[in-house]
């Protein structure tokens, strides 16, 4: 009676722990989750201040009484928001689209293709990201420049229509797929490219769509090589748009203002987001299991 007594006592207090270590993880966790959406509450609500509103704080408000939706109406009337959007849309979809048949080639031909030197290639090819970003950018901005393309979408897509780190996540997943589903195909007289088609590409369908959804959310946020390579307004992404918006559409004072364009930019990435957000997570997962 007594040893089922103590067995009790320690169940209670093991389940004791379990409560309370819990309830410091979760305490944490919102706390962090304060933090890192604190700035995007803050760019909403900044967004629908007005100007002489948010002027005259001389302590920021965490909350507005009288929130207005004109700095909305002059994000697309003031600027030319809505042209930027349409070149942003065309950069990311044709760059996202061309990027999936070189990624899906690529990763098929190191995954199931036999070929002398494969093996050293494909590691001379991952090697290729130990390079700096910087450099890579020098390069293909003295190529652009000598082919003449800067201020054109050829010049935009070009140095992003291919990624070392995609084609490695899709030819892991490629490689899981049993060899003797190839060779019954094999058998059946299918060719490489039907077999990749009917076969590779719907099992590793999830792997897919997270690089889709990883590229377009690269493309939308392109910053640094848009920045260079265009100075015409006519070829501004969303991205470097704002910053001509910063300097030549609102002002630098303006700041209700740029946070409703921010926020007009930000909320097609994370509706994607939160639509796709367990596909990215199955198609990472996948691609760091083997077998």
């Amino acid at each position: 009676m007594e040893k089922q007594i103590d067995y009790e006592k320690i169940e209670t207090a093991a389940k004791r722990r379990k409560v309370v270590r819990n309830a410091i993880i979760y305490i944490f966790l919102t706390i962090w989750a304060l933090v890192v959406l604190f700035p995007f509450y803050w760019m909403l609500l900044t967004s629908v201040k007005s100007y002489s509103a948010y002027n005259s704080e001389y302590i920021p408000q965490l909350v507005t009484l009288s929130p207005t939706l004109q700095n909305y109406i002059d994000a697309f009337t003031m600027v030319p928001l809505a042209g930027y959007f349409v070149n942003t849309l065309i950069f990311t979809v044709v760059t996202t689209a061309v990027m999936l048949v070189v990624t899906v080639l690529a990763a098929f031909a190191f995954a199931r293709l036999e070929f002398r030197g494969k093996n050293m290639v494909f590691t001379i090819f991952l090697s290729l990201m130990m390079i700096p970003n910087e450099l890579v950018i020098i390069t293909n901005y003295v190529t652009i420049t000598n082919i003449d393309m800067r201020n054109t979408f050829i010049g935009l897509i070009l140095p992003s229509v291919t990624s070392v780190f995609y084609i490695y996540l899709l030819k892991e997943n490629f490689a899981q797929i049993p060899d003797e589903l190839y060779y019954a195909a094999k058998v059946d007289a299918t060719s490489d490219l039907k077999y990749l088609f009917k076969v590779m590409i719907p099992i590793c369908k999830p792997t897919l769509i997270t690089i889709t959804i990883l590229k377009v959310i690269e493309c939308w946020n392109s910053y640094v090589w848009p920045r260079l390579i265009t100075d015409d307004e006519a070829y501004f992404l969303v991205s470097n748009g704002i910053q001509e918006i910063r300097e030549n559409g609102f002002g630098r004072e303006n700041i209700p203002a740029m946070m409703a364009a921010v926020v007009v930019i930000s909320v097609p990435l994370l509706i994607l987001f939160l639509l796709f957000h367990k596909k990215i997570m199955e198609g990472v997962s996948r691609g760091g299991t083997k077998g």
